[in-house]
């Protein structure tokens, strides 16, 4: 595994090439709370180009910064970054990465060529309506610097992703991307932003297998 560190704003993030080779490059968003896998996993082995994995800010080797303010729009800078660095790319997102890579695809609706959304932790975020204001609180102890970083695991745990916030980036897409098949969901999981998009032409269900196969021939 070959690693870059991309610097982007106040941060390094550690890009991780798993697999090298010609055509259009997969990328891997992790859940919350974890990080890039080592090594190509079995299920995405079908992939026929390079295989890239991200470790978003204050997950795996990338940085961690002072007194959290993690947001999933933060995240989406994050993995913008790495578009910038790849070029046009397919996203593969597990959990809070699925989320993310809906941000990055209806923002950069020309420059990803599909989105495959996959079960994994972060999925649901704090669900789609605001709740009554809290006061996120993280121990100083866990305060080390290592990572996960206890602030991302409370901030982004508790993101409230409203349904039509969700609607909006699939008619991004929808509208400018020009694929018929532009997200598919293999997850079990379908909170309300997801079950929001499935209603969209351009969103299908299928595994992640399908999807491979599905953005492969794009």
């Amino acid at each position: 595994m070959k690693t870059i560190f991309l610097d982007h704003v106040r941060s390094k993030l550690a890009l991780h090439e798993l697999r090298g080779g010609d055509g259009q490059p997969l990328l891997i968003l992790h859940g919350l709370g974890e990080q890039s896998p080592s090594a190509v996993p079995i299920s995405l082995e079908q992939w026929v180009g390079p295989v890239f994995a991200l470790d978003f800010t204050g997950h795996g080797q990338s940085s961690v910064p002072l007194a959290g303010g993690y947001t999933c729009e933060a995240l989406m800078s994050d993995a913008d970054a790495v578009l910038a660095e790849l070029g046009p790319l397919t996203l593969m997102g597990y959990g809070l990465g699925g989320y993310v890579g809906l941000l990055l695809f209806g923002s950069r609706p020309k420059e990803i060529n599909g989105l495959i959304i996959a079960d994994g932790p972060g999925l649901d975020g704090g669900g789609d309506k605001p709740t009554s204001p809290q006061l996120l609180h993280v121990k100083a102890t866990d305060l080390n610097g290592s990572t996960p970083d206890p602030w991302a695991l409370a901030e982004l745990a508790s993101d409230v992703r409203p349904r039509d916030y969700a609607a909006d980036h699939v008619r991004q897409i929808e509208t400018l991307a020009g694929l018929d098949v532009a997200i598919v969901v293999g997850s079990l999981g379908r909170p309300a932003w997801l079950s929001e998009i499935m209603t969209s032409p351009v969103v299908t269900d299928g595994d992640v297998g399908v999807g491979l196969s599905t953005f492969s021939r794009s």
